[in-house]
Parts: C-alpha cells; sequence; structure tokens
C-alpha cells in the first residue's frame, strides 16, 4: 500500500484493493479445519522448554502438609530433573492440583482431589485413585486423565483433545462448550450435559439427565442408559457399524466395555437448526426456545 493515495485506491476493483491491502480473497466456504500431522515431527508435539523426562525415573510427594502451589512447584521441579514418573500421596481434596503441565509425564495421585484438578494441561498421563471436584480437565489439550471413582459437575469444561475418563458417575453440565477429545463416563451424568458442545465425542454407559447436547454446535454424544430429556436442537441419528467399532475398541481399552456390547448405545447429534440462529426472525426463535 506504500505510496498509494485515497484516490488511487478508489479508482482499483475491489479486488486489486485488498491485494494492495495486503488481505486475501481466499474462499474459505467448504474448507475442512482438519489438520493431519505425522506423530514423527516432534517439533509439533512438544514444546521447546518441555523437560526431557525418564518414565522409569520415580519419585513420591507427601502432600499432606503442603499447599497447592507447593505440591505443583515440586512437581515441576522434579520434571526439571527428569522424573517422568510421579506418585502423589494424600493430597487430601486439596484444589487445583496438577494443573498446568506441558510436557510428557506419568502422573499418579493416591487419593481424592478438590475442585479444578489436572486443567489446561497438554500431554501427561494422569490417575486418580479417588473421586475430583468440579471442573477437571478443564481446558485439557492431550494427554489421559482416569479417575477410579465419581467426579462433579462441568467435568471435561471447553475440553480439546486428550481422554478424559471417570469409570463412576458425574454432576451436571459434563462436556460444557466441549472442543474436541474424548469424555468417557462409566456412571450416569447429570443434567446439561453436553451443553454447546462444539466438536469431539462423549460416551456416557449410564443415563443422562435432562436437556442433553443443549445448544449443541457439533459433535456425538453416545447414552448407554436412559436419557431424561433432549435439549435444543439435539436429535437421536442412527448408530452405524463406525460407532460401533470405535465405541468397542475405545471402551475396551478403558476396561469399561459393557457385557452387553454397544448396540444399545444411542447416539446424538446436533440438529444444526441453530446455525444461524442470528438469520431467524424472532417468532422462529421463539419456537426454538
Amino acid at each position: 500500500m506504500a505510496g498509494l493515495t485515497g484516490q488511487e485506491l478508489k479508482s482499483m476493483s475491489q479486488d486489486e484493493r485488498a491485494k494492495a491491502l495486503g488481505m486475501t480473497t481466499e474462499q474459505l466456504t467448504g474448507r475442512s479445519l482438519f489438520v493431519e500431522f505425522s506423530p514423527d515431527e516432534d517439533a509439533r508435539l512438544t514444546y521447546p522448554w518441555a523437560p526431557d523426562v525418564d518414565y522409569n525415573k520415580r519419585a513420591q510427594i507427601d502432600a499432606d502438609a503442603l499447599t497447592s502451589t507447593e505440591v505443583n512447584d515440586k512437581i515441576r521441579d522434579l520434571m526439571a530433573d527428569g522424573y517422568g514418573t510421579i506418585v502423589v500421596k494424600n493430597p487430601r481434596g486439596k484444589h487445583s492440583l496438577g494443573v498446568g503441565i506441558l510436557s510428557r509425564l506419568n502422573l499418579i495421585f493416591e487419593g481424592s482431589l478438590g475442585y479444578f484438578a489436572i486443567g489446561l494441561i497438554d500431554g501427561p498421563n494422569v490417575r486418580i485413585n479417588g473421586r475430583v471436584g468440579w471442573s477437571c480437565g478443564e481446558n485439557m489439550m492431550a494427554g489421559t486423565i482416569v479417575i477410579e471413582k465419581n467426579a462433579g459437575s462441568t467435568f471435561g469444561a471447553a475440553i480439546r483433545g486428550g481422554d478424559l475418563v471417570c469409570r463412576g458417575s458425574v454432576g451436571s453440565r459434563t462436556g460444557i462448550d466441549m472442543k474436541g477429545g474424548t469424555i468417557l463416563v462409566g456412571g450416569d451424568t447429570g443434567m446439561l450435559s453436553g451443553f454447546m458442545m462444539q466438536r469431539g465425542r462423549m460416551v456416557v454407559c449410564g443415563n443422562a439427565g435432562k436437556s442433553l447436547g443443549d445448544s449443541m454446535y457439533d459433535g456425538t454424544i453416545f447414552i448407554g442408559g436412559d436419557i431424561k430429556s433432549l435439549g435444543v436442537d439435539a436429535v437421536e441419528a442412527e448408530l452405524i457399524d463406525l460407532d460401533r467399532t470405535w465405541l468397542t475398541r475405545k471402551l475396551k481399552q478403558y476396561e469399561l466395555l459393557p457385557e452387553s456390547g454397544v448396540d444399545h448405545f444411542t447416539k446424538v447429534v446436533a440438529g444444526k437448526q441453530l446455525w444461524n440462529y442470528d438469520n431467524l426472525e424472532p417468532t422462529e426463535k421463539k419456537i426454538i426456545l
């Protein structure tokens, strides 16, 4: 745009002005956001500051007399020393433990955690031999989290990747604003699970509460038990062979596969009536709501 006057810009066509201003007219309609990558490309899967840890190098932390911040600092210090397997004993339901880990790590909690546990992670494999409070795995990017007992509300809020697993039951609003990854629940889930879900897959082996999948934009929910009610724009869909294959493999991986198999699961997807919500007339919006 250097040297061009306002009059010269006005005399150009729209495409010429876009190029002169450094903009692009590339057509994005119909383009997929799917990005292919090779797992051998370490530069794309690890952070440059991530410590090089050895899973065979093991350490323990007794969290009984420590604050949440002190426990998290000790985890990071041990990772910096190359420890790849860390066991935290006596967590005593402390909040915000194991958050912000952006590296490979085998992390084991021997006990229960409070709210916001293991949030904002990208890479570690975590096992919790107890239960967790609200918002476990919030904004999880990659890795695995396995909870042996129950979990509170907003389980996996805004999760983006990885596997988040609860062998027991979870509270309401499971997977709220879910953007990717997989949530697996061995028991039941509460109301408004999958609310505003955008991508990813949620599997609940038990029952689901009211308003399942309310206002979901995309993604897939599988329910093995009863559904109290479907939310706005959530509809049942056909369970196809590809779904059965994936469900069987994923549930078997975490020892959650029912003896009866997966044929009884109900598949729920977005009805896509809200995709153009802003363009609807007021009367149409009232009908949807």
